[in-house]
């Protein structure tokens, strides 16, 4: 007997409940093409040396490390593999928020692949590519934690 679903009661003012897919449900979007990558993911594969089919090929082949439910997003591993001799770690950051379509959000060569990284991490690399403010440049704040 297939489970029963009862639908929730929407009141004014109730913020809308974020979505929960896994891996496996954004695989056929990915698939069938139904996929953008990101002007950020874009640079990081230029400057680190990766392509957009690596990226796809993490989606498709690699493994949910985390979720992170209230951005509609997570990240997965995957392997870029340049010989059969060499496996390089990628990480990719899917976010699934709209129906339908999968965003690449972010994608990099992480130093200790098997490692999560937390809201926190994953906003300062999304701020990565961002120039420092004057007082963030006076105080020395560096991006991407390098």
């Amino acid at each position: 007997m297939p489970p029963i679903f009862h639908k929730r009661a929407v009141h004014k003012g109730d913020a809308p409940r974020p979505r929960i897919r896994t891996l496996d449900d954004l695989r056929p979007l990915v698939q069938d093409g139904r996929y953008r990558v990101g002007p950020h993911a874009q640079r990081h594969a230029a400057c680190e040396g990766f392509a957009e089919k690596d990226m796809v090929a993490a989606a498709l082949y690699g493994q949910e490390l985390v979720r992170y439910l209230e951005d509609e997003r997570l990240l997965a591993l995957g392997y870029i593999c340049p010989s059969p001799e060499v496996k390089i770690p990628l990480h990719v950051v899917l976010e699934y928020a709209r129906p339908r379509w999968v965003d690449v959000v972010t994608a990099y060569i992480p130093v200790r692949a098997h490692s999560p990284v937390s809201r926190t991490r994953l906003a300062e690399l999304l701020r990565y590519d961002q120039v420092p403010t004057r007082r963030q440049a006076i105080r020395g704040v560096r991006w991407g934690g390098a």
